[in-house]
């Protein structure tokens, strides 16, 4: 298994592993490949996929403000879980943004996602129950749940 740098024609089994994974929070905007390659574009050394083979079998997107971190769509392959690779992918993220110069990152996890929530505890990532977590839709868009 191989970690490295996603780029935009790892887009199609990317999207392909989201679907694949219960739980994943995407839209039709920022979930498309047009959306993906913004975040690229803007955040090229920070996302990072893991291939087994030819296979992307993990994905993680990363990315930052100048000031913290944000973790978005991490992912592993249900056939591939348990060993070791959203841990690898998270080590690579969190040395890219550290050679950023960032020092802090934070993530979002749905509350019923029971797994992701014990993976980012397991981790070091803590909870943070003084805070409100506050959005608002400038675009309509269309959340595709998998």
């Amino acid at each position: 298994m191989k970690i490295r740098v996603m780029n935009i024609s790892d887009y199609e089994q990317i999207y392909q592993l989201w679907m694949s994974c219960a739980g994943m929070g995407l839209n039709n905007l920022d979930d498309s490949k047009e959306g993906i390659e913004r975040f690229l574009n803007r955040n090229p050394e920070t996302c990072f996929v893991a291939e087994n083979g030819q296979r992307i079998v993990g994905a993680i997107i990363v990315g930052n403000d100048g000031r913290r971190g944000y973790i978005y769509h991490t992912a592993v392959d249900p056939d591939h879980r348990n060993q070791g690779i959203a841990t690898k992918l998270v080590n690579a993220a969190m040395e890219a943004l550290k050679s950023s110069g960032i020092n802090k990152a934070a993530l979002v996890v749905f509350n019923k996602n029971s797994d992701g929530n014990a993976f980012w505890e397991k981790i070091g990532f803590t909870s943070r129950e003084d805070l409100v977590y506050r959005n608002k839709t400038i675009t309509k868009m269309i959340r595709i749940d998998t």
